[in-house]
């Protein structure tokens, strides 16, 4: 090849085919193609000469039910066709933080990660507040609640807390992998807690 010309163009970087990893190119020739365009380059690690083929992406529109607490809502959000998404990305949406919780894909089979122009349907909890179910039993007498708290407060077995002006006992934590009786968990993973009274010796 020649010397590289006053006009030649720097790409910032593009995978080598001989380099095998990201590096910086030198354009030496454009082509429009479509609404994209063709890139003849040249490494500027190893001078290998090859062909860029850009193309703007495609988008796709993916329902997603936003849940935070027992309130729930379908919407359409729009991403690259091409994007992986994955269980436990997070996104924004309404000046909020959501968290991918679940994704069908064709027959509403379920997986961990995918394109979106292949997901059907996605869940997502808002991540801004986490909303724990509670328990609270005393004697006989059970009565369900909920309180709102930062994801990532952590609740142990044992503790107590006051709710309503009682003290109440952490008894037992559910998660989405069962109930136990010892430990700490955060929030964002607990489903629901169960406590009784601390009762005055």
């Amino acid at each position: 090849m020649g010397e590289q010309s006053g006009d030649d163009e720097v790409v910032d970087v593009a995978v080598c085919p001989n380099c095998s990893i990201m590096t910086e190119h030198t354009i030496l020739k454009k082509a429009a193609k479509g609404k994209g365009e063709d890139l003849l380059v040249r490494c500027q690690e190893c001078s290998e000469v090859h062909l860029l083929n850009l193309r703007p992406s495609t988008l796709a529109k993916v329902r997603v039910t936003l849940s935070h607490g027992s309130d729930s809502k379908s919407v359409l959000l729009e991403s690259d066709s091409d994007e992986i998404i994955s269980i436990g990305d997070l996104f924004q949406f309404e000046e909020s933080h959501w968290s991918v919780t679940r994704i069908e894909v064709g027959d509403k089979m379920s997986v961990d990660s995918c394109p979106a122009k292949e997901i059907v349907s996605m869940w997502s909890v808002n991540k801004d507040t986490c909303v724990v179910k509670i328990t609270l039993t005393d004697e006989e007498n059970s009565v369900s609640s909920t309180i709102d708290c930062d994801p990532e407060k952590e609740f142990s077995c044992g503790t107590v807390m006051r709710i309503d002006g009682r003290r109440w006992r952490i008894r037992a934590i559910h998660t989405g992998e069962g109930r136990t009786l010892r430990g700490k968990r955060v929030a964002a993973d607990i489903r629901r807690m169960y406590l009784h009274p601390v009762v005055k010796s």
